[in-house]
């Protein structure tokens, strides 16, 4: 059985966990996060003291507009909606956001997992060549068309000694890191910096969002064990494999709750916002007694406001399931073609708002 680390040795894989060199502890002071879905937009404001401790301050949030599949489509409509949601959490926390770190989903992000090597003529490995490692593969890493948004070290090797966490003190005549690199379409992120600009932001720094799922929900044992985080957003589901403490392969399917709320829209001819109101209220992928007993009325799009249809719930269990079963085939196909070992995959954790 193939470990997660070897899987990811296939060299087409995406996204991972902090460097394992060194843990930096967040500064204190006050900063603004913000995540834009295909269905809503957040921004949450928070305040951390000098041990690196997080208190939210402020948060806001919008129902999205000018965004589809987490890629902005209409500049002023993502704008206004970005101040809107930011607006909110800045009066809630008194605070003025000059900057916001930003969780990446669009621009078709991709990853790659590859060996680098640097001389160090049997000297000893310090914190300089490690640098100096790691930007040369952010050199390599280089693609016309696509922006650099992590380079992370999943490992390190000092001359054949490989399997090393941390190199620094070692003596060796080479160094070798594999990196795990995420990039995404530069035009893409210019759009996306371009509208955080028309509401008096920067971005302060990009951070993959499937890596943020999984630090959020994976346990330390899961993460080191393997797990793959499944992240249902309105317009995405988004993938993070973990394994031997590191992410080690991500990936963005453009399919997310949205697609099961215009299929119960379509099948029964409703509007989308009651389509919405009986998936959250009533949707099951798993069909029940009951489901064909109780019957649920469905407002009709063509006729009147009072105008009403009666469908058995089952119906709606029906018009859910197969769009799930497509998903999570082509979350497995994903992971097949990645190489994935069973251990990382065999255990799924299910996220998102969907």
């Amino acid at each position: 059985m193939a470990t997660p680390a070897a899987a990811a040795g296939t060299e087409t894989a995406l996204a991972i966990v902090p460097p394992p060199v060194r843990r930096r502890r967040l500064k204190g002071g006050t900063f603004g996060a913000l995540d834009i879905g295909s269905t809503k937009i957040t921004c949450l404001i928070g305040r951390a003291d000098s041990a690196g401790n997080i208190k939210v301050i402020g948060h806001g949030w919008q129902r999205s507009r000018g965004v589809r599949a987490g890629g902005i489509v209409d500049l002023d409509e993502a704008e206004r909606t970005i101040r809107a949601a930011v607006g909110q959490a800045e009066e809630m926390a008194d605070h003025r956001l000059r900057s916001v770190t930003v969780g990446l989903s669009c621009g078709q992000p991709e990853s790659r997992i590859f060996n680098v090597r640097w001389p160090v003529g049997g000297q000893v490995v310090g914190d300089a060549d490690v640098r100096r490692v790691v930007s040369e593969g952010r050199l390599r890493a280089q693609t016309e068309g696509r922006d650099l948004v992590h380079a992370l070290p999943l490992t390190f090797a000092v001359d054949q000694t490989t399997g090393v966490d941390d190199p620094r003190g070692h003596h060796c005549e080479q160094l070798t890191a594999r990196l795990h690199v995420i990039d995404a379409s530069t035009m893409a992120l210019r759009n996306l910096r371009a509208t955080l600009a028309r509401c008096d932001l920067d971005v302060a720094t990009l951070v993959s969002t499937p890596l943020a799922s999984g630090l959020s929900v994976l346990t330390e044992d899961e993460r080191e064990l393997g797990a793959t985080v499944v992240d249902l957003g309105g317009g995405t589901t988004q993938i993070a494999v973990f394994g031997e403490g590191q992410m080690l392969h991500t990936a963005l399917l453009p399919v997310g709750g949205l697609h099961v709320t215009k299929d119960i829209a379509g099948m029964l001819s409703t509007r989308l916002e009651s389509a919405e109101r009986l998936k959250v209220l009533y949707g099951n992928a798993e069909l029940s007694a009951e489901d064909e007993r109780e019957y649920l009325p469905v407002q009709l799009i063509a006729g009147e406001d009072d105008q009403f249809a009666r469908v058995p719930r089952s119906m709606i269990v029906g018009i859910i399931r197969p769009r799930l079963e497509e998903t999570f085939e082509l979350v497995r196909d994903r992971l097949d073609g990645a190489g994935i070992g069973l251990a990382a995959a065999s255990r799924v954790v299910l996220t998102g708002g969907a």
